[in-house]
């Protein structure tokens, strides 16, 4: 067995620990289980609440949020970085713009997009996408300017056209740098999504955690938020083994760099 899978497995048995832990700690009223109920009964909700759909429901009420800010945020960033990087006259013009906008905290447009969008999903879907938008065109701008200017002097030399060199050399140079401001976008996204929902909803995983709160079903928002904690994980892994295909010529020559 590798060192890593070693390391691997230690891992899980460090988080089986952790929740070994909280449930001595609840079940001998070390800590008030009202409040931090024992996993058993948080395990127990969670069943109850797949069992009829309940948390399915929520899921699914916000992925549509997510799925739509996240989309127009990637695209957005994309075309707009991808821009500034390589025309001089798009960064002058849009540089002050997004470095202004760029420090917001976005949670703080949430009154204002109230204000102007309402409360139904375009004023989620904007909060989300304002969010997203910014990691990914900060690292679209940087990937371009990081691409190697020989390619360049190569790609006038063959005469090609503005939109060649940006399809067949700036976007796959660039790609890394993108795909990693579109990975710290994703858990923006979750985030986001909750807070939205939090704040102006009556669905979806972030309404539900606040709601069950409110109501003092303690066991049902652990459930919530542990089913928030799993999604975030799966997102993740989908993204990474994502990233892994679809980059796998710059892993492979990094590894080839290494060696």
């Amino acid at each position: 067995m590798r060192r890593d899978d070693i390391l691997r497995i230690g891992g899980f048995i460090v988080l089986l620990a952790l929740l070994a832990v909280w449930e001595l700690a609840s079940e001998t009223q070390l800590v008030n289980p009202v409040y931090l109920p024992p996993i058993t009964r948080i395990g127990a909700a969670f069943a109850r609440l797949t069992e009829n759909g309940e948390l399915a429901r929520q899921i699914l009420g916000s992925a549509s949020r997510f799925v739509a800010g996240y989309a127009v945020a990637v695209a957005l960033g994309i075309v707009i970085g991808v821009a500034m990087g390589y025309f001089r006259a798009g960064y002058l013009l849009l540089e002050p713009v997004v470095e202004l906008l760029r420090p917001l905290p976005p949670p703080a447009i949430i009154p204002l997009a109230i204000l102007l969008l309402g409360i139904e999903d375009r004023m989620k879907i904007f909060v989300i996408a304002f969010g997203c938008f910014f990691p990914v065109v900060v690292n679209a701008i940087q990937g371009v300017a990081g691409v190697d200017r020989v390619l360049f002097d190569t790609a006038r030399t063959f005469r090609l056209s503005t939109r060649e060199i940006l399809w067949k050399i700036v976007l796959p140079a660039a790609s890394p740098s993108i795909v990693a401001g579109m990975r710290i976008s994703l858990a923006v996204a979750l985030i986001l999504t909750v807070i939205a929902e939090m704040v102006a909803s009556n669905n979806g995983i972030g309404f539900f955690i606040l709601d069950t709160e409110r109501a003092f079903r303690i066991t049902d928002m652990y459930a919530g938020i542990f089913t928030l904690m799993v999604v975030g994980y799966a997102l993740n892994r989908i993204f990474v083994a994502f990233e892994g295909r679809a980059l796998a010529w710059y892993f492979g020559q990094s590894r080839q760099e290494r060696t």
